[in-house]
């Protein structure tokens, strides 16, 4: 029988796209949203949550779609 930890994924392994992209985006994205907030006006918390989703979502999508382009290729 074989162990239960073991995969063999057809074509790109998601799971690891998921995990790449996850941690890509954390070390990526705090130092994109600090530099891109650097002279736009945040007065409030509000107004600086909404800009850190609306950037953090942007460096998101870019990430994700990088990390599962670069798995592809790998593959």
């Amino acid at each position: 029988m074989p162990a239960v930890e073991e995969t063999d994924p057809d074509g790109v392994d998601f799971g690891w796209v998921m995990q790449v992209t996850f941690v890509a985006t954390i070390l990526v994205g705090s130092p994109v949203v600090v530099l891109a907030s650097v002279g736009q006006p945040l007065p409030t918390w509000t107004s600086r949550a909404l800009f850190a989703v609306r950037v953090g979502a942007v460096v998101w999508f870019l990430t994700a779609a990088g990390t599962y382009l670069y798995a592809r290729y790998r593959r």
